[in-house]
C-alpha cells in the first residue's frame, strides 16, 4: 500500500461531548505530540475546540516552533476571536525567529569546524544538534537530511538505534507510514539481547503498530500493540501513551480476533491486562464480545466513539474499525440460531431510526454474512450446510487421494520390474537402453494388477 497522509484528509467534526479530561489526559505525553494533538482536538472537538486551541497556543509559545504556534492562533480566531490568546503575539515570533536563524547559523558554522578536523564523533554530535534543533523549529526535512548523514559517522550499537530513532520519528510526523515502518523494522535486527535496549525495543513495537495501523493492516497492527511492554511506557510518550496502546490493541483484536484468542491473548494475557487496567470499559466491551453479550459490547463502544474521534491516529480508521466489529457480533449472534426474526435483530443491533435490512443485505452480497432475508415475512435466516453433503465430499476426495497414490504406487512397480530405474553406470556399460528395449520391457500397470490377482499376490 503506498504511502498515505492525514494532512491531505478533512479532520471529522465531533459534535458530541467526549469523556475524556483534556488536561489528565495531556499529562500522558511529552514532545511535539503534545501541540500536535491539542490542535487537533480543537480543529475536530465542538465542545474542547476553545480549550484545546489555547492550551496549543501556550504550548507552541514554550517550543520554538512559530508556524505551529501561527496555526494554533489561527484556529483559536476562526472559533473565539475575542479570546486573547487568538492575537499572534508578533513580538514572541520575531524574536523566536531571530534567535531559531541564529542558532542555526551557529550550528552550522560548528558543524563545518568539525568536518574539517575529520573527528567523525564531533561531526555526529554536529549533526545530532542542528538535527533536533531543526525539528524543533519545525523543519522536518531539514532534521531528516541531518540525522540521515549521522549513520556515516555512528560507531556504537546505541548511536545507531538513536539514529534510525530520530529518522523513524521525523517519518511518522510527516505521516509517511511505509517509509517509517521499514526504517523501525531494521532496529529489530540491529537491537541486541540486552536489558539496557529493552526501551527501544518498546519504542520500536509501538512505532510499527502505529505505522501499520495507518497502513489499514488491523490484524498485524493489533499483533504489535499487544507484544508492547508495560514497563517503558516512559520511551514512548513522544508517540502514544499506554492508554492509547489499551484503546488500540482492545479495539483492533475485536476487529481481527475471534473469541479464544480474546480470551487468551487479551484477557488472560498478564502484560496486556496491564494496560486494560487503564481503560476498564476496553475490558468490559471485549468481555461483553467474549460472553455473547454483543449488544452491550456495542453500546461501550458507542458510548466512547466521540473519545476515539479526536485521536491523532485513530480518527481515520474509527469508522472501519467500528464497522468490522459490529459485523463480527452479528455473526457470532446468529451462529446459535438457524433464524431470527428482523424485528428481534433490530432490538439487537439497530440504530435509532435507521434500518438494519440494508446493512444485512450489504453483508450478505459481500460475502461476509451467509443468511436469506424474507422481506415477507421480515425474518432473517442462515444458510446451512448440510453435513452429509460435507461427509459425502470428504469420502469423495479420500477415494481419489487413493486412486492417485495407487496408480503412482503401481507405475513405481512396473518401472522396477521393466528395470528401467535410473542406477549409478557400471564399469563396461554402453550406455542407456533403447526406446524398443523399453517398450518392450516396460509392464503396463493394469497388466500387472491382473498378473499380482492371479498369483494371489497383493500391494
Amino acid at each position: 500500500m503506498a504511502n498515505s497522509t492525514d494532512h491531505s484528509q478533512e479532520p471529522i467534526i465531533v459534535q458530541e461531548t467526549p469523556k475524556l479530561d483534556l488536561d489528565l489526559y495531556m499529562q500522558n505525553y511529552k514532545g511535539r505530540t503534545r501541540c500536535e494533538r491539542l490542535i487537533f482536538i480543537g480543529a475536530c472537538s465542538v465542545a474542547l475546540r476553545v480549550e484545546a486551541l489555547k492550551a496549543a497556543v501556550s504550548e507552541a509559545k514554550q517550543g520554538k516552533d512559530v508556524s505551529r504556534y501561527k496555526k494554533a492562533c489561527a484556529l483559536l480566531q476562526q472559533v473565539a476571536p475575542s479570546e486573547p490568546e487568538a492575537q499572534v503575539d508578533s513580538e514572541w515570533v520575531s524574536r523566536v525567529n531571530h534567535e531559531n536563524n541564529s542558532e542555526s547559523k551557529r550550528l552550522s558554522d560548528q558543524l563545518s569546524g568539525y568536518k574539517h578536523n575529520l573527528i567523525k564523533e564531533s561531526i555526529r554530535m554536529g549533526l545530532d544538534e542542528l538535527g533536533k534543533h531543526l525539528e524543533y523549529t519545525g523543519d522536518l526535512n531539514g532534521a531528516l537530511e541531518m540525522y540521515t548523514k549521522m549513520r556515516a559517522d555512528v560507531s556504537t550499537t546505541k548511536q545507531l538505534l538513536e539514529t534510525h530513532m530520530l529518522i523513524s520519528r521525523i517519518h511518522l510526523q510527516n505521516r509517511e507510514w511505509s517509509t517509517a515502518l521499514g526504517t523501525a523494522t531494521k532496529l529489530t535486527g540491529q537491537v541486541p539481547d540486552e536489558k539496557e535496549f529493552a526501551p527501544f525495543v518498546q519504542w520500536v513495537r509501538v512505532v510499527q503498530a502505529v505505522c501499520t495501523l495507518g497502513t489499514n493492516n488491523y490484524e498485524q497492527a493489533a499483533q504489535h500493540f499487544l507484544k508492547v511492554n508495560s514497563e517503558s511506557h516512559n520511551m514512548y510518550s513522544n508517540v502514544a501513551s499506554p492508554n492509547d496502546i489499551a484503546i488500540y490493541g482492545g479495539l483492533l483484536a475485536l476487529a481481527t480476533m475471534d473469541r479464544d484468542q480474546l480470551q487468551n491473548r487479551v484477557l488472560d494475557d498478564q502484560n496486556f491486562r496491564t494496560f486494560l487496567e487503564l481503560e476498564p470499559h476496553i475490558r468490559r466491551a471485549i468481555g461483553m464480545f467474549v460472553n455473547s453479550r454483543f449488544s452491550s459490547c456495542l453500546s461501550i463502544l458507542e458510548a466512547y466513539k466521540p473519545d476515539y474521534l479526536l485521536d491523532i491516529y485513530l480518527q481515520p480508521h474509527v469508522k472501519a474499525i467500528y464497522s468490522l466489529i459490529r459485523r463480527k457480533c452479528i455473526v457470532q449472534y446468529m451462529i446459535p440460531f438457524s433464524c431470527v426474526t428482523m424485528d428481534r435483530m433490530q432490538e439487537q443491533f439497530g440504530h435509532d431510526g435507521e434500518s438494519l435490512e440494508e446493512e444485512l443485505a450489504q453483508m450478505i452480497r459481500s460475502g461476509d454474512f451467509k443468511a436469506r432475508i424474507n422481506s415477507v415475512d421480515r425474518v432473517l435466516t442462515r444458510e446451512r450446510t448440510e453435513p452429509r453433503m460435507k461427509m459425502q465430499a470428504k469420502g469423495l476426495d479420500a477415494i481419489n487421494m487413493y486412486e492417485k497414490e495407487a496408480l503412482e504406487r503401481l507405475r513405481k512397480m512396473s518401472i522396477a520390474a521393466a528395470e528401467l530405474e535410473v542406477r549409478g553406470m557400471r564399469k563396461g556399460s554402453v550406455g542407456l537402453p533403447s526406446f524398443q528395449n523399453i517398450h518392450d520391457k516396460l509392464i503396463n500397470p493394469a497388466e500387472l494388477m491382473a498378473s499380482q490377482e492371479q498369483g494371489g499376490g497383493g500391494m
